[in-house]
């Protein structure tokens, strides 16, 4: 940690549970930890957020060294994950708190994230328009301990929430080659 210069990334990306996996364990990724951003409620639970009346989205925020791994690459992790051209959920999960959106930390990141977005946009891989929005980064409230790194934690369902939710079947169509 000493000498490192470290920034955050948020991305909300439907279920947290399988935003966390996409981004741990690379080089320069310090931490990535499950929350709720971009709400009015302070200090929001899961269940309260589950009623899709706080204005929250389920998303990882992500500690990096950008020296080590720049912003650029957690957006190219960011986008295969998703689909960017559903405003109600993403897949099976459906209601606001499943949106998906880049939460912008600084200038920097807001202009690399609406170029992807745009590159994305222009690369004819949809027929409909992008709607993930872009929006700065707001109070970060962190999940509850048990969400947190659901996949090391809980494997097997883990795997078998990421097949029922539809997600794998669209990665797989859409963005694998």
């Amino acid at each position: 940690m000493e000498g490192k210069k470290y920034e955050l990334a948020t991305f909300a990306g439907g279920c947290f549970w399988c935003m966390v996996k996409p981004f741990d364990e690379y080089p320069g990724i310090h931490k990535v930890v499950s929350g709720y951003s971009g709400g009015h409620t302070k200090n929001p639970t899961y269940e309260d957020v589950c009623t899709g009346e706080t204005g929250h989205y389920e998303v990882v925020q992500i500690t990096f060294d950008p020296a080590v791994f720049p912003y650029k690459k957690l957006l190219d992790i960011y986008w295969p994950q998703i689909d960017p051209t559903d405003d109600g959920g993403q897949f099976f999960d459906r209601g606001s708190q499943y949106r998906t959106a880049i939460f912008y930390h600084n200038e920097e990141q807001r202009i690399l994230a609406e170029q992807s977005k745009e590159e994305l946009a222009k690369s004819g891989r949809f027929n409909k328009p992008i709607v993930t929005k872009i929006l700065p980064a707001s109070t970060f409230y962190p999940a509850e301990e048990y969400h947190q790194h659901f996949y090391k934690k809980n494997p097997e369902e883990y795997v078998q929430e990421r097949q029922a939710s539809g997600r794998n079947d669209f990665i797989k169509k859409h963005w694998e080659k």
